[in-house]
């Protein structure tokens, strides 16, 4: 499918559920997590999300059934597919590779001579025998020695080499990579036992800003070499190309859901572990906004990395989108959640004194079994460093560059 069919088809998809639900831009990314701005960007299809867990939080809140939500999820596959297309250079061709031998398939071996070859030192061949005598013929005689063949490369191995060349070009063509020594092989497993799936399904956003809009981070460039702030959706790309580093806060959003409507999954509680600390990276900081703020608060588990053993604490939300500032009250451990009833984790983790890389795990049950899961970045850790002391930039849209941040006075 042409890359604009698929992402207008996805967006089309988007403003479906909007429209059959009847609420606001606005209301509705208060719902997501997300600004006004992002869910129009969504539905008009200037921007496909990096995760689906974004639009399938907008299909849970318009009501949409599991086959909704199962083609929403093919159509937004479809889209970030042609969005990661336009966005990575056309692949070099490769030259196609002859299966026809090379004239020394042995690289080590030196290479042949269409000239006859000198017999190698030592005892030589035998002379050739002399014409047979037909008087002197005798049944009983000793047969003559046949003479050496000449030196060359063997045909069973000049075959073995050629069909090596073919294999290997006919896997690539047909999809089927050959191992090699630097991809080990999987570990084996005990016959008649594999591993049983995990009950539940899990995905991550660890590019969120506060409010859709609010956050730092620290990029070792000077202000010329760093590009405008983008919109909150685009920041995982705008953090890979620069290097950044969350500065001072990092948010991570945990999207858990069970894989059955009726067996519910009960999640117990999750733990903080702290790799690696070095001193606050000497980088600049770079803020997202210019003090924007969000009307909602949501509740999240807050996490002090500078703590000996960091806990990760509920925290009570607050909506100030009415006329009163209301509470969210936390929710504590455990959690319940099914195929139709996900549960969303927000998690705050702030630093002031350390480059801190620190990963989650999430304890788990459901019909009699238990386990743990790692909650990585992408199978790395996540990796939040202070700000305290580093010079800020905010960026004036009107200059269009970077400008000193005389009155954030960040401290981290």
């Amino acid at each position: 499918m042409p890359k604009d069919a698929a992402v207008e088809e996805f967006a089309g998809l988007v403003r479906a559920l909007k429209a059959r639900d009847g609420r606001s831009y606005e209301a509705l990314g208060r719902r997501m997590s997300v600004s006004a701005s992002t869910l129009h960007r969504y539905c008009s299809g200037a921007t496909v999300p990096e995760e689906f867990a974004v639009v399938d939080r907008l299909a849970l809140l318009c009501g949409a059934d599991e086959e909704e939500r199962r083609a929403l999820e093919a159509a937004w596959t479809e889209a970030d597919r042609a969005r990661r297309r336009a966005a990575s250079p056309a692949p070099t061709p490769v030259p196609a590779v002859s299966a026809a031998p090379e004239s020394n398939p042995d690289p080590s071996a030196p290479e042949s001579n269409p000239e006859p070859s000198a017999p190698e030192p030592g005892p030589g061949p035998a002379p050739d025998p002399p014409a047979p005598d037909p008087s002197a013929a005798d049944p009983s005689a000793p047969e003559a020695p046949r003479a050496r063949p000449r030196r060359g490369a063997p045909a069973p191995l000049v075959a073995a080499a050629v069909a090596l060349v073919v294999l290997a070009l006919a896997a690539a063509l047909l999809g089927h990579p050959t191992r090699t020594a630097s991809a080990p092989a999987p570990a084996s497993t005990a016959p008649g036992r594999t591993a049983a799936p995990l009950p539940f399904t899990w995905s991550i956003g660890s590019q969120l800003w506060e409010g859709g809009c609010g956050h730092t981070y620290l990029v070792d460039r000077t202000p010329r070499a760093v590009a405008p702030p983008p919109v909150a959706a685009d920041s995982g790309a705008w953090a890979g190309t620069h290097g950044a580093v969350h500065g001072g806060e990092a948010l991570v959003r945990i999207t858990v859901q069970g894989r059955s409507p009726s067996d519910a999954v009960v999640l117990h509680a999750l733990h903080v572990r702290v790799v690696d600390r070095a001193a606050p990276l000497p980088w600049n900081g770079y803020r997202m906004d210019n003090g924007c703020g969000g009307a909602v608060t949501p509740r999240h588990f807050a996490v002090d990395l500078d703590r000996p053993r960091p806990l990760a604490r509920a925290v009570d939300g607050l909506d100030a989108s009415g006329a009163e500032v209301r509470k969210i009250p936390a929710v504590s451990f455990p959690y319940k959640v099914t195929s139709s009833d996900p549960e969303e984790l927000l998690v705050s983790a702030r630093t002031a004194g350390c480059d801190c890389r620190w990963y989650l795990e999430l304890e788990w049950s459901a019909g009699g079994r238990t386990g743990t899961v790692r909650i990585t970045d992408g199978g790395k850790p996540f990796r939040t460093s202070g700000t305290r002391g580093r010079p800020a930039y905010v960026h004036d849209s009107a200059e269009g560059r970077w400008i000193t941040d005389s009155d954030s006075g960040q401290t981290g």
